[in-house]
């Protein structure tokens, strides 16, 4: 009966819990793959691998996580998806790191706070006689709503908390028409600081065509799809960009190279502008297990290839509304199941074993290399996938690769070796407390709960913290024994990127923790699908995002290649 029991652990599918308001492509994707929806009536609270909703969670959700389960978002990252909050936050980092650092995000001013000043800025410009335009939008409303263009400062009415922005005048045109890019960001991981990039976003187009002289035309200057799908134009036949308003990456790549543009130094470009924006809240998003956060980065280009930052969206829109948002989101919701670095033992999430001990497994988590073993959960689930010419030669890549030399124990005893250790200390817990009366257990706890006072940590000082952190990195003897017997080295893992090809050293394998999404022993994967690993990609990059030396990390990232835009600017003039 036992063994019977334990099989059907071993073939449960994984299981997701959606809340009211997610995406249908996230709930169509998985079914997809072969999972099954959480069922609140028949399965107990734990037993679910994925949660994903549109709002945050609450603390006790990130508190109570278990070894098996993903949580869609980080706490805390709303501060950077608000237009205010960014705005303070690059302000900051400009003020620590330097302005040549932090140029990429167009000036701005959050009103009524900054209204002094924006009026100073705003007068010394007409003075110069130069002509500026601005744009202004409300901090608390999102698709383009309550976002309008002015150029004298009697037009400027506001009734609540707005961000004042420098409006690009010279973004780049395709036959007229203005346009930005959704580019989707995954983070795996704050501590240590673990991002990827997808290759495959999105192109918003206007539906009108660019014109200064009409700033109440919202169809031309505003890029929002919820805008533009109200357009008399959008279902016209435009110029080179066809019907609707949007583009994949892919066709923008496409039409960049069509006129012989180098488009390398225009990603790289923005990759670093995703990097160093994370690293303005890295300091302040808690140490979490288990998470991962999907954003939207907004980028403008202008005429001379120069991307431009314009906001950050918290839980991007992933509805379908046409044939590209199929396209794009659907497998973008693939690669993000692959990131989440699922193991077969996740489908047994809660097994008697785990529920007799009660283990509380936040402060260990345990991986353990297999040898000629393959992925199960992403084998079966490439069975349920749509089919896709781009998918069919890739190797899935939850899957992390190990050395056949490694001698480690295999999957199922190693699970067994895990859960006796876990289990016999709780069980020896128990029996140290067992012969003492209630009364002095209860008192031990509540004394071990006792708050101490410690002076409060700001954000400034967890900055300041990092920058003298520099020659406090823990060694390789920090590792404890348990995780140096169950984690040997990694193989070097290779890339087929040109652009972005990670370095890194033996040395490093300790500064990643050893409880999250990426294996404790093993460093992050250089590509996922699309996903393409952009921080960290060498020991320096590592170590700034162990918390170690931020300011240098912004300076190497900061280095830009010395390499000639000129033929690039030229091709430009005649799009």
């Amino acid at each position: 009966m036992a063994d019977r029991e334990e099989n059907e652990n071993i073939s449960s599918p994984l299981v997701f819990r959606l809340h009211e308001s997610t995406p249908k492509v996230v709930r169509d994707v998985l079914l997809e793959r072969g999972w099954k929806e959480f069922d609140d009536s028949g399965q107990s609270k734990n037993e679910w691998n994925l949660q994903w909703r549109l709002s945050a969670f609450q603390s006790s959700d990130h508190d109570n996580i278990k070894p098996w389960q993903r949580l869609n978002h980080h706490p805390q990252t709303a501060q950077m998806t608000k237009k205010d909050c960014l705005t303070r936050h690059l302000k900051r980092m400009k003020g620590i790191y330097g302005s040549s650092y932090y140029e990429f995000s167009p000036v701005a001013f959050i009103l009524p706070n900054d209204y002094t000043t924006f009026i100073a800025e705003y007068t010394k410009e007409r003075s110069d006689k130069k002509t500026s335009y601005w744009i202004c939008k409300p901090t608390d409303l999102s698709r383009g709503r309550g976002i309008f263009i002015f150029q004298d400062i009697k037009d400027l009415a506001y009734d609540c908390t707005v961000v004042v922005q420098k409006y690009i005048t010279n973004p780049l045109l395709i036959s007229g028409y203005k346009f930005d890019l959704r580019i989707y960001v995954c983070v795996t991981s704050f501590h240590p600081l673990i991002v990827y990039v997808y290759k495959e976003g999105l192109v918003r187009f206007a539906t009108e065509k660019f014109n200064l002289s009409f700033l109440d035309n919202i169809f031309a200057h505003l890029t929002n799809t919820s805008i533009n799908k109200y357009s008399a134009s959008y279902n016209t036949e435009k110029e080179r960009i066809g019907r609707g308003c949007k583009w994949s990456l892919g066709q923008f790549r496409s039409y960049l190279h069509g006129k012989e543009v180098d488009d390398a130094l225009l990603w790289e470009k923005i990759y670093k502008i995703v990097t160093k924006t994370l690293l303005a809240i890295a300091p302040s998003i808690p140490p979490t297990t288990n998470c991962f956060e999907l954003f939207g980065f907004d980028i403008l280009i202008d005429d001379t290839l120069t991307p431009w930052l314009l906001e950050v969206n918290f839980s991007p829109a992933l509805s379908l509304d046409c044939s590209v948002d199929v396209t794009v989101k659907k497998e973008l919701i693939h690669d993000i199941i692959d990131l989440l670095n699922y193991k077969s033992s996740h489908c047994q999430r809660e097994t008697k074993t785990c529920k007799k001990a009660n283990m509380n497994m936040e402060s260990l988590h345990l991986s353990f290399p297999q040898k000629n073993v393959c992925n199960n959960i992403s084998q079966k689930a490439g069975e349920h996938r749509v089919g896709s010419s781009s998918r069919e030669n890739d190797k899935p890549f939850t899957l992390v690769n190990c050395n056949e030399s490694h001698h480690s124990l295999p999957l199922d005893e190693s699970e067994k070796v895990l859960s006796k250790v876990l289990c016999n200390h709780y069980n020896s817990k128990e029996q140290l407390f067992k012969h003492l009366p209630e009364s002095s257990i209860k008192k031990k706890i509540v004394t071990e709960r006792k708050t101490k006072l410690s002076p409060r940590n700001t954000l400034t000082s967890k900055l300041r913290e990092r920058l003298n952190m520099c020659h406090q990195l823990p060694g390789s003897k920090s590792i404890s024994k348990t995780h140096q017997m169950f984690n040997p080295p990694r193989p070097k893992l290779t890339s087929n990127l040109n652009l972005h090809s990670p370095s890194w050293q033996k040395s490093d394998y300790h500064k990643f923790p050893l409880y999250c999404i990426s294996d404790p022993d093993r460093r992050p994967l250089s590509q996922v699908g699309n996903f393409v690993l952009v921080f960290p990609l060498n020991d320096s990059c590592l170590g700034a995002a162990s918390g170690t030396d931020v300011k240098n990390i912004i300076q190497q990232i900061g280095k830009t290649k010395q390499k000639s835009v000129k033929d690039s600017k030229n091709s430009i003039k005649n799009m």
